[in-house]
C-alpha cells in the first residue's frame, strides 16, 4: 500500500514509519524541518514538506495514496501539563488538523484514514475491564480527541473507511514525558497520579508503532491499543522505580492530583482498557505485556 503519515517523526511516528516500511508499504510522511526530512529518509520514507492545515497542499500530497495515518500531536512539556493554555496547540492539531486531513483525504479519493486518539476518553471504570463500547466522558482536555473521532465518523459517512486507535499512555524512548519520569525516578522521585488502586492503561511506543502498521488493514472502527495487562497506578509506579533501580524517597501527588480537576482528569481516572478487539482483528501482539517489562526495557535503552 501507499501510506502517508502525519506525525511520522513524533513519539509514535518514529516507530510507526519503520514498521510500515518493514511491512512492505511505500511510505511518505510530513516533514517540517530538514532534520525531520533526513530522519525520514534514513528510515526509507519519502519526506514531504506541507502544512497540516493547508487542505489544498494536503490533497496534492495524498494523491495516489491508499491510506493516511494521522499521528500529529503537540503535547506540552510535563512541567506545563496542568496548564489549559499549554494545550491550545494540541487542541488545534486535533480539531482543525484532523478536519483538514479528512477533507483532503476525501478530495484525493483516499480510501482509508487512521486517526490517533486516547483511551483516557473513557469514564472512570474502577477495576472493570473497558472495551470500545464503554461510555466516554467529556472534559476540557478531551475535546480535541472527541473532535478528531467525529471527523473520522464524517469520513466514514462520506464513504471512506475510518480507523480510530485509542492508545494508552505512551512510555518508552522518544516519549518525552516518560523519559522525564524515568529521570525523576532515578533521583528517587516517583510520580503517581490518582488513587493508587486505580488502573493506568499504557503502551510502549515500540508496540504502538507496530500497532499502526497492523492497523492499516483492519476493518474500520474503534480499537483500544494498550498493554495486555494494565497495572494499578501503585504497581505502575513500582515498575518505574524498579526499572530505575532506586527506592523512591518521594511519591505523589496521588489522590491530590484530582484537585486540579479537568486539567489532569485524563491521568487521575481509572481506565483498565482491553486490547482484545484489536488483537483479534489485526494479529498484533505487544512486545511488552505490561509496563513492568516495558519500563525495564526503557531503562536499558536510556542509560543514565
Amino acid at each position: 500500500m501507499r501510506v502517508f503519515v502525519i506525525g511520522g517523526t513524533g513519539a509514535v511516528g518514529s516507530w510507526a514509519v519503520p514498521a510500515l516500511v518493514m511491512a512492505g508499504h511505500r511510505v511518505a510522511a510530513l516533514a517540517r524541518t530538514p532534520a525531520s526530512a533526513a530522519a525520514l529518509r534514513a528510515q526509507q520514507a519519502t519526506p514531504v514538506e506541507v502544512s497540516l492545515f493547508d487542505r489544498s497542499a494536503l490533497t496534492d500530497a495524498f494523491a495516489g495514496c491508499d491510506a493516511v495515518v494521522n499521528l500529529a500531536t503537540a503535547i506540552p512539556p510535563m512541567a506545563r501539563f496542568a496548564s489549559a493554555r499549554a494545550w491550545e496547540a494540541n487542541q488545534e492539531v486535533r480539531v482543525e488538523g484532523s478536519a483538514a486531513v479528512v477533507d483532503a483525504a476525501l478530495a484525493a479519493d483516499v480510501g482509508r484514514v487512521l486517526q490517533e486518539s486516547v483511551c483516557m476518553l473513557y469514564a472512570d471504570g474502577g477495576a472493570a475491564w473497558l472495551d470500545e463500547h464503554a461510555p466516554t466522558d467529556r472534559f476540557p482536555m478531551a475535546e480535541g480527541n472527541h473532535a478528531a473521532e467525529v471527523n473520522i465518523a464524517r469520513f466514514v459517512e462520506a464513504g471512506g473507511e475510518g480507523v480510530v486507535l485509542r492508545f494508552g499512555w505512551f512510555y518508552g524512548p522518544g516519549a518525552a514525558h516518560s523519559e522525564q519520569m524515568l529521570a525523576l525516578a532515578r533521583r528517587r522521585v516517583v510520580l503517581t497520579l490518582g488513587a493508587p488502586g486505580g488502573y493506568q492503561s499504557a503502551v510502549h511506543v515500540a508496540d504502538a508503532g507496530a500497532a499502526v502498521a497492523a492497523a492499516v488493514q483492519v476493518p474500520g472502527g474503534v480499537y483500544n491499543v494498550v498493554d495486555d495487562q494494565p497495572l494499578t497506578k501503585r504497581d505502575f509506579a513500582d515498575a518505574l522505580a524498579g526499572a530505575a533501580g532506586r527506592t523512591p524517597w518521594v511519591r505523589g501527588p496521588g489522590r491530590l492530583g484530582r484537585v486540579l480537576g479537568g486539567r489532569l482528569t485524563s491521568l487521575t481516572r481509572s481506565v483498565r482498557a482491553s486490547n482484545a478487539r484489536f488483537r483479534a482483528a489485526s494479529g498484533w501482539v505487544p512486545r511488552y505485556p505490561s509496563a513492568r517489562e516495558g519500563w525495564r526495557a526503557t531503562a536499558k535503552d536510556l542509560p543514565r
